[in-house]
């Protein structure tokens, strides 16, 4: 009794601690243990950070060459409202020299004459500093009507021109930078033969 007893003290303690030991549990735990590469680890960081910086890099851009298209859109625009507003003095300056009589124009008088050189001196200079910031007159006379720089306010029976060449100009149209600030108002041609299909570039629209 007494060698059974020595047998199962302290031998079966050993024998229990070393079956802990080699347990599912232990063995796991020493597999994510080695695992945990350190290098890998710091690999994987690397790139996700790398990730990181590229598509920041990649907004910063995005927002620079949103930002200069801003400023330039509003160097470019800024006027236009006002430009507007300066061709309507143009056009009533041009309609006070067209309301002139011809038979005064005729007579040739001497302050007449003078007044109105003097308003069409204002309207060029006006027109003038208008083209410097950007502001172009458009000539659509002669060409295919095109709904984007031209208003058609009537049509006008002509067999000798393409159908839909502009044929009168009623009010004149510009253009600020690339986009249309005021449309002119045209007359169409109706009843001559089709346009051809590619003769529906303006010059104006450059």
């Amino acid at each position: 009794m007494t060698d059974d007893t020595s047998k199962h003290g302290p031998e079966a303690a050993n024998d229990e601690a070393e079956t802990a030991a080699v347990s599912p549990e232990n063995n796991e735990a020493g597999a994510q243990a080695a695992e945990a590469d350190p290098a890998a680890l710091l690999q994987a960081e690397n790139t996700e950070l790398r990730d990181k910086y590229l598509r920041l890099a990649a907004e910063m851009d995005n927002l620079r060459r949103r930002t200069e298209r801003d400023v330039k859109d509003a160097k470019s625009y800024a006027i236009a409202g006002f430009a507007r507003d300066m061709l309507g003095v143009s056009d009533n300056l041009r309609r006070g020299l067209e309301a002139v009589p011809a038979e005064a124009l005729e007579a040739g008088e001497a302050g007449l004459k003078a007044l109105i050189e003097g308003v069409e001196m204002i309207e060029r200079s006006m027109l003038a500093a208008l083209e410097r910031h950007g502001v172009r007159k458009l000539e659509p006379m002669g060409e295919k009507f095109d709904p984007h720089f031209h208003q058609a306010m009537f049509e006008v029976p002509n067999t000798e021109v393409p159908n839909g060449t502009v044929v009168q100009v009623i009010q004149d149209g510009y253009t600020i930078g690339e986009r249309v600030l005021r449309p002119a108002m045209v007359g169409v041609s109706k009843g001559g033969p089709k346009a051809p299909a590619n003769g529906g570039d303006n010059p104006e629209q450059g």
